[in-house]
């Protein structure tokens, strides 16, 4: 269950991350409740990862994923720039996602 946590969390992340875009510095009420409740969330089941997960494994993967979600949702529907140095680079973070999981 624990994986199960972190990779939740992450996702939340990746919701909370996003949504900061969207709270235009929290004047905005609905993104704010959405970005503070993913907020939240993502910590929770961080911590509910956590009491099984080595803390520097989880963490790293937690912000991985968070990273790893927001450039490729950012590339794909926010029209962000997609060259090859930024693919290099997302698929080194996501294969240290998998080394981390395969070494935990």
């Amino acid at each position: 269950m624990a994986w199960i946590y972190l990779v939740i969390a992450g996702v939340l992340e990746i919701v909370w991350a996003m949504g900061l875009k969207y709270t235009q510095g929290f004047s905005k009420l609905t993104p704010s409740i959405i970005t503070v409740a993913g907020m939240i969330l993502s910590f929770y089941f961080l911590s509910m990862a956590i009491k099984t997960l080595p803390m520097g494994t989880a963490y790293a993967i937690w912000t991985g994923i968070g990273a790893a979600g927001t450039v490729i949702i950012g590339m794909m529907f926010l029209n962000e720039p997609v060259n090859a140095g930024r693919l290099l680079f997302l698929a080194m973070v996501i294969i240290g996602l998998i080394g981390l999981k395969a070494t935990a």
